[in-house]
């Protein structure tokens, strides 16, 4: 690359891929251009700038001005990571019957049925697919499992698993799904995951990993290596549901300690990252640097993954591989903090399946 970024503008639309897309992403990508010829989203994501960082890990950078300004507010603490839904503050019921893209729900059918034209009120048996007003990426959704149910930002295996089902129906390695824990990000506290599509490779994805622990089912664990922010990947079993029954256990002893946290959903539910953090609470504690506040980045999961939103040109003109690893590592876990959580998150898990540990720690 000659020492110099490259732009990516071509990797915020679907580009020549129609004719290999799935029906679920065929499908997903023309309801979103539907409601983007409608002037529903806040912002033309295909004329944002994105570029490419040179470096060892290749962040990618969009500038979007003014998006924490234009998208909708955080109305919680960040202290906590399990809070009560509150009927009274926005949630995704309250969105307009447009930025439904469908529903769906569970069938004994091998066939995909979609739920086309969702009416006012969407049925309480039924989970949703809405538009990201405020999209980073092209066809930026909302994953919303028993929307009416009004669950509360937290994993259950059932949740999970349909954001498992998700990514595996999009069969494409560029359409990833994430989640925030509240803590970690997240700015609604109403159960929801995201997913976009980007075609180029996210550095976490490119990243080095060792090998922790493997399960009796065939789950394989593993750690980053040699990437700013620590965190486990996990990998293989004998079917998708062992796999994510495995990643949403430890989703819900993290959440149940307190311990915010954020998860990619990469290789169509074949990879599961799973990266904690204390950003929240070193902004809390006043001890975020103030050059990264003036930033205004939220380090949620796409940024964690290598995926950078810049407010402002001046940061997105200046962005470089090392001011990005330094964001990322006030981010993430000290080395103390990640191999404490390590150490507790393998013995949580020696108890919940039996283990084969490769490591003593």
């Amino acid at each position: 690359m000659d020492g110099k970024s490259f732009g990516l503008s071509c990797s915020l639309g679907m580009e020549d891929d129609s004719l290999n897309l799935s029906r679920f992403l065929d499908k997903l990508f023309r309801e979103w251009e539907d409601r983007k010829a409608r002037g529903l989203f806040h912002h033309d994501i295909s004329c944002c700038e994105t570029k490419v960082l040179p470096g060892e890990h290749n962040f990618v950078a969009t500038l979007i001005e003014g998006r924490d300004q234009k998208k909708r507010p955080t109305e919680f603490g960040m202290n906590q990571v399990l809070q009560p839904f509150d009927s009274g503050k926005f949630n995704f019921t309250k969105v307009r019957p447009e930025e439904v893209i469908f529903r769906f729900c569970e069938t004994d059918k091998d066939s995909a049925q979609y739920l086309g034209g969702a009416p006012d009120t969407i049925s309480a048996s039924s989970s949703a697919i809405l538009i990201n007003v405020s999209p980073i990426g092209y066809c930026h959704v909302l994953l919303t499992p028993k929307i009416q149910d009004c669950l509360p930002q937290r994993i259950d295996e059932e949740s999970f698993l349909i954001a498992m089902y998700v990514a595996r129906e999009a069969r494409n390695p560029f359409f990833r799904v994430g989640y925030n824990s509240l803590g970690g990000f997240a700015t609604i506290n109403h159960l929801h995951f995201q997913a976009y599509y980007l075609k180029v490779k996210y550095p976490v994805e490119k990243a080095t990993t060792e090998k922790l622990t493997t399960l009796v089912n065939g789950v394989s664990i593993a750690q980053l290596v040699d990437y700013p922010v620590s965190g486990f990947v996990f990998e293989g079993g004998a079917s998708l549901l062992y796999l994510s029954d495995v990643v949403a256990r430890v989703c819900i002893f993290l959440q149940e300690n307190n311990r915010p946290f954020n998860v990619l959903i990469s290789e169509s539910g074949n990879r599961v990252f799973l990266l904690p953090q204390c950003y929240a609470e070193k902004q809390l504690l006043g001890k975020a640097s103030q050059e990264f506040l003036e930033m205004r980045i939220n380090p949620a999961i796409w940024e964690l993954s290598g995926h950078l939103v810049l407010k402002r040109k001046k940061d997105y003109d200046e962005a470089s591989e090392p001011n990005i690893c330094r964001f990322l590592v006030e981010a993430a876990l000290s080395v103390t903090e990640y191999q404490e959580l390590k150490r507790c998150v393998l013995d949580f898990l020696a108890v919940s399946y039996a283990c084969n540990s490769d490591i003593d720690s």
